[in-house]
């Protein structure tokens, strides 16, 4: 059973986890990944300061939970993206038009799958998740390569020019032309779709 807490408006609010990975959400949103500390978390979650360490022993603890949260949506945002393409170029292309919306749809939570600076070795689970999502690409990639070393080579320069391009976005590099997410995702895509045909050759 989840554990009730009460904010201080007087509102009730039944799971403490998610209302401070919320809270905490937030604050990365707004302040960044090391703009926040756990009182503050606390204080936006309208809960005492000692409610998070009923579940979090830190803040990295609690950082540690999001990025694991961002790593599933992301992977069912490029499942989705990919399941609408029947070729594996095809399917390579749509995980990186995905990756950039992605970034431009939860800018805090794709921030925290690369920015955070968490010891995976410390948070296991997040190691399993950011993995799971990358074997998404595996079998596309591996119908078109002629082993799993070239397949693992593609995926990540296909990876490497997603975040390349959703990077560029989130900060505002192109700014100055006239639609930047549809330039973003559509270049990502192109550059997926050379870098199968470099690979594939």
């Amino acid at each position: 059973m989840s554990e009730t807490v009460k904010r201080a408006s007087g509102h009730h609010h039944g799971d403490l986890r998610r209302a401070l990975e919320q809270a905490a959400l937030e604050l990365v949103a707004t302040k960044g990944i090391s703009g926040f500390t756990m009182a503050e978390a606390s204080r936006r979650a309208g809960v005492s300061v000692a409610a998070p360490y009923k579940h979090y022993p830190d803040r990295d603890a609690l950082l540690a939970a999001l990025g694991v949260r961002a790593y599933t949506e992301q992977r069912q945002q490029y499942r989705a993206a990919m399941a609408d393409a029947t070729d594996p170029g095809d399917q390579l292309a749509a995980f990186a038009a995905a990756y950039v919306q992605f970034a431009a749809d939860q800018p805090a939570l794709f921030k925290l799958t690369f920015a955070a600076g968490l010891d995976k070795e410390r948070f296991p689970a997040l190691d399993e998740a950011g993995q799971a999502l990358f074997t998404e690409l595996h079998a596309p990639a591996r119908a078109l390569c002629r082993d799993d070393h070239q397949a693992r080579r593609l995926v990540l320069a296909i990876a490497a020019c997603a975040h390349g391009h959703a990077v560029f976005l989130t900060e505002g590099v192109l700014k100055d032309t006239p639609d930047p997410l549809s330039e973003a995702k559509r270049e990502a895509a192109a550059g997926a779709t050379a870098l199968t045909g470099a690979y594939v050759a």
